[in-house]
C-alpha cells in the first residue's frame, strides 16, 4: 500500500491577473484621490477606509495568493480586515464629533496671542521694542 500524498499542487496564476488587480488599485487610488476633493462630512472617512479595505483584500487575495488557499483563512482575513476598517472608522469620526461634547478641545489649537493683535501705531508707544531692532546690528 502507498501512503496518501501529502504534496500540494502549485497553482500558477496568469499575468494577465496580476495587471488587472494592479489596474484596478490603480483605479481605486485615482477614485480616493478624487473622492478627497469631494465634501461629504463624516462619509470622507468613511468613504476613504472602504475603498483602503477594498484596496487591501485585494492585495492579500491576489498578491499573497489568499484567494488560491483554504477558503476559511480567506474568510477569517477578510472579516479581520472587515472589523479593523469599522473600528478605525469609528474612531475617527469620533475624533470629528468630540466638539459636541466638550466645547475646548473644538477650538484651535493654537490661539494667535495678544501681541501679534497690536495695530502698527503701537510700536511708537513701546520704544523698547523698536529699538532693540534699529540701535545695535546682530552679531552672531
Amino acid at each position: 500500500m502507498s501512503a496518501p500524498s501529502t504534496a500540494r499542487h502549485s497553482h500558477t496564476i496568469p499575468l494577465r491577473v496580476y495587471l488587472t488587480v494592479a489596474a484596478l488599485l490603480l483605479v481605486m487610488t485615482a477614485v480616493t484621490i478624487a473622492v478627497s476633493f469631494v465634501h461629504l462630512g463624516a462619509l470622507n472617512i468613511v468613504v476613504a477606509l472602504a475603498i483602503a479595505g477594498f484596496k487591501a483584500l485585494l492585495v492579500a487575495f491576489f498578491f499573497m495568493h489568499l484567494y488560491y488557499d483554504n477558503k476559511f483563512y480567506f474568510m477569517v482575513f477578510a472579516i479581520a480586515l472587515l472589523f479593523l476598517v469599522i473600528f478605525i472608522g469609528f474612531t475617527m469620526i469620533d475624533t470629528t464629533r468630540r466638539a459636541d461634547l466638550y466645547p475646548e478641545v473644538g477650538r484651535p489649537i493654537q490661539v494667535p496671542a495678544s501681541i501679534y493683535n497690536r495695530p502698527a501705531d503701537s510700536a511708537a508707544a513701546h520704544p523698547a521694542d523698536s529699538a532693540a531692532d534699529t540701535t545695535a546690528p546682530a552679531t552672531h
